[in-house]
């Protein structure tokens, strides 16, 4: 094969790869773009987009399976429904597929050359990607290392048989009787949950001393209360072993010191991801490293001149639309542009039931930060949308600085408030505060009422509560 030079070479064409690739070439970089599964990567193929697929058919089963008990107040009564997963499963791949075809389309349009392969660094402008028809050489004066990352495997709960990852439960073409989640973290939850309403008997185990510790304990009530009503045993400060000798149970050490056996047809295992920095070249190159990161600084360059690298092998947050961002922001710098990124507005959601959003800082964090800070909270239980739509569990809090009601922090915890990120990463980036929000009219009736009811009573006024 012959050589290809380029100008800008991407190294995999997850959310922050071909995003990246993309733009460049919208502004007339000669981009390539190597990737050895389906573009899109994790995010796409097994991660946000298959996981909200199967979370959306378990919210509309077990709503289904609500009214046929006779026990809705809307006063539907239907049948009572089955689920055949395989035909669910085959739904989320139709989506999936269409998504993979979008993006190739997207990169042909941008006229960025695919590269189908596994590529490995010869030197820091050089590498070799193994592709069906050989080994095909790329040259490229600028490298994004584009890799993401991978499930963490647990070494006496190595995947195979019962034991899966993330990746095997989204493919799954039966229900499990029986499901024990080791990690309750965001992933354990948001499937366990979903596997839940389909009518799983769901274990999960965890550590800590309380799951999505990420969130404050404040936050997280609403979603301890729904895992209590869907039957979802949650085993805190309880640590996994191994599997039985017959493969049935997993081995628990629970939070006493006691050893206990979990029966379970499948064992998830979600206790985290881990970079991918292996099979690509890394030790032929001479980058500095955050521990098991790349580190990069604030326009995402390496140590190495002439390398950036973006998404989940740079660390927290290991967020697609992190990726997003920072691979639109380096096309942009190698087309010669201006550009730097803060992190600090990123929203994360965890699309539990209910669903909780975060952005910018917690109420411990502002404090720690500014000092003397105003808190706004407003619940749902007192929004007409939400009663509408049998969704009052939750609130939204707005977090602000005393002194000049600068806004720092925004966070909430109800049906379907993922669809409030935007607002709330916008306010943050537009550096705004209580004032400002309480100033916007809000639509009524929308969920979105809470934020503005969040700001004014921060300010000493709420109005509906």
């Amino acid at each position: 094969m012959k050589e290809i030079f380029c100008k800008l070479l991407v190294i995999g064409a997850g959310p922050g790869g071909y995003v990246c690739a993309i733009r460049a070439g919208q502004l007339g970089i000669d981009t390539v773009i190597v990737e050895a599964g389906k573009p899109g990567g994790t995010c796409l193929n097994v991660g946000c987009i298959p996981s909200k697929a199967l979370i959306h058919a378990a919210e509309a089963f077990e709503k289904i399976a609500h009214m046929a008990g006779g026990k809705d107040p809307l006063g539907i009564k239907v049948p009572a429904p089955t689920l055949d997963l395989a035909k669910t499963v085959g739904w989320k791949d139709g989506i999936v597929s269409r998504l993979n075809s979008g993006v190739a389309g997207l990169l042909k349009k941008a006229r960025v050359k695919t590269v189908h392969g596994w590529a490995t660094f010869r030197d820091g402008k050089t590498v070799e990607v193994e592709t069906e028809t050989g080994t095909q050489v790329i040259r490229a004066e600028t490298v994004v290392i584009a890799t993401g990352s991978a499930p963490v495997e647990l070494p006496f709960l190595p995947f195979g048989g019962p034991v899966i990852s993330s990746t095997e439960a989204l493919a799954l073409s039966e229900v499990p009787e029986k499901l024990a989640v080791v990690g309750g973290g965001y992933i354990g939850l948001e499937l366990g949950m979903a596997f839940a309403k389909m009518g799983a008997k769901i274990t999960v185990i965890e550590a800590l001393p309380r799951g999505l510790t990420q969130y404050d304990a404040e936050l997280t009530r609403p979603v301890l209360k729904r895992l209590g009503e869907l039957g979802v045993e949650v085993m805190t400060g309880a640590n996994a072993k191994g599997l039985s000798a017959k493969g049935d149970a997993l081995l628990v050490e629970t939070a006493d010191g006691k050893n206990a056996k979990i029966a379970a047809d499948r064992i998830l295992v979600t206790v985290g991801r881990k970079p991918l920095t292996e099979g690509w070249g890394l030790e032929q190159i001479d980058l500095d490293m955050a521990g098991k990161f790349i580190r990069i600084d604030d326009q995402c360059r390496t140590s190495m001149r002439g390398i950036f690298a973006i998404g989940d092998v740079t660390g927290e947050p290991m967020l697609a639309h992190r990726a997003m961002a920072q691979g639109e922001m380096v096309a942009e710098i190698v087309a010669g542009h201006k550009r730097s990124w803060d992190k600090r507005a990123i929203p994360a959601i965890c699309f539990t039931d209910p669903e909780l959003v975060t952005a910018g800082l917690s109420p411990e964090e502002a404090k720690a930060l500014a000092g003397e800070i105003k808190i706004g909270q407003f619940p749902f239980a007192a929004n007409g949308r939400a009663m509408t739509k049998q969704g009052e569990d939750g609130f939204v809090r707005v977090v602000a600085r005393a002194d000049n009601h600068l806004v720092l922090g925004i966070q909430a915890v109800g049906q379907g408030v993922s669809e409030l990120a935007a607002a709330f990463g916008l306010a943050l980036e537009m550096g705004a505060r209580l004032e400002d929000i309480a100033g916007t009219i809000h639509a009524h009736p929308t969920q979105g009422e809470g934020f503005q009811e969040a700001a004014l009573k921060a300010l000493g006024h709420a109005l509906h509560v």
